[in-house]
């Protein structure tokens, strides 16, 4: 695919920076630290490695976001799509970061900090400004990336046309014979080929689909094995997740059952997407499907969960998620049943929540597909 995303601008990224300066502070935070990792590049469009050298990004309600970064690095801090928006300062190696980190924070401060911060980090900060407490970014802004603006979701759009496309071919495909691990090749050969820079396959066959954490194996695939194709990855910052269950050859009666009931389930959970419904009532409307068709006890959780520049984050659609769908947030819906020893079917599709209601992002049929 050679679509171009429309760039986010140095605009889009102050807005971020700002609004999550405004969520931390009415939730009685100092401000957020942000380390590198999917909310430094989502906030500011950085994105530098992930070392022993501090990077930091400060944001506090009503000043200037501040990055704190490695003297060696400053180049391309300032090479950044935020560097005009941002006040950037360095420290040189010999020197201690967290000393230089101190005059950017209040002393008894209580801050937001990214997931991905590394201990040795945040130990540091708290040696220096010993008052200091820390929350993680997760649990006091857990919403933070879930509502996408519409260049967002073009990005998601188009990864998803591009695992669409992937599985298209893998249908035409030789199972029969093949391991595992040779159709997950060939699935993540294919993703790349799509303008996937990063990508996850999984391919589970036979028992092995029962298995909900099954990894890749070397299993040879043969006539008569459900097989779960779940793949995606990151296509221009943004993911892709699909998930097909397809068989060879012709399926059990049992096989074909569970299939549709499955495909039933995840068509449910779609149409209950809507703006002011709960996560909870859309994982509840699922799962009462499945219990009902007399599979309860095999049904995995969660029903689905946001997607963005991750593939998994918040909101997740599960019993105790009372948060309230929004236009703009993004699902992976995928609800499952798997018989333990025997088979497991998966379908999972990425949905948008509109004005409207939801928008499927992915197209390609959901029907079990039989392959040689």
């Amino acid at each position: 695919m050679n679509d171009t995303p429309v760039p986010f601008t140095e605009e889009d990224y102050a807005a971020r920076m700002t609004r999550a300066a405004r969520d931390a502070a009415e939730t009685g935070l100092a401000g957020l630290l942000i380390t590198p990792g999917p909310d430094l590049t989502w906030l500011c469009g950085y994105r530098p490695a992930t070392t022993e050298r501090l990077t930091l990004l400060v944001l506090t309600p009503g000043s200037e976001p501040r990055l704190l970064v490695p003297s060696l690095e400053r180049p391309d801090a300032e090479a950044a799509p935020c560097a005009d928006a941002v006040r950037i300062s360095d420290w040189r190696d010999g020197q201690d970061p967290y000393a230089a980190a101190t005059g950017l924070l209040l002393p008894n401060g209580r801050y937001g900090v990214a997931d991905t911060t590394w201990a040795i980090h945040l130990l540091g900060l708290q040696e220096a400004l010993p008052l200091t407490t820390y929350r993680p970014l997760s649990v006091v802004l857990p919403l933070l990336r879930a509502v996408k603006d519409d260049h967002e979701v073009a990005r998601l759009a188009s990864a998803a046309a591009a695992a669409d496309a992937v599985y298209e071919e893998i249908l035409a495909v030789r199972f029969t014979g093949r391991r595992e691990s040779e159709v997950a090749a060939d699935l993540a050969r294919l993703l790349h080929e799509q303008g996937h820079s990063q990508v996850v396959t999984v391919v589970s066959s036979g028992r092995n689909s029962a298995n909900p954490h099954h990894r890749t194996g070397e299993r040879t695939l043969k006539k008569g094995d459900m097989v779960i194709l779940d793949f995606g990855g990151l296509k221009d910052g943004y993911a892709s997740h699909l998930t097909r269950t397809v068989h060879v050859g012709e399926p059990a009666e049992e096989e074909s059952t569970v299939h549709d009931v499955v495909r039933t389930t995840q068509q449910a959970a779609y149409e209950s997407v809507a703006p002011g419904v709960t996560c909870q009532e859309v994982d509840r409307r699922a799962r009462r499907l499945i219990e009902d068709a007399g599979y309860g006890e095999y049904a995995a959780e969660p029903t689905g969960h946001g997607i963005g520049v991750t593939a998994h984050e918040p909101p997740y659609l599960t019993e105790r998620e009372e948060t309230f769908l929004v236009p703009g947030m993004c699902l992976s819906m995928g609800p499952e049943v798997r018989l333990p020893g025997r088979f497991g079917v998966r379908i999972a599709d990425v949905v948008t929540c509109t004005a409207d209601g939801g928008r499927r992002l992915n197209a390609t049929d959901r029907g079990m597909a039989i392959v040689a």
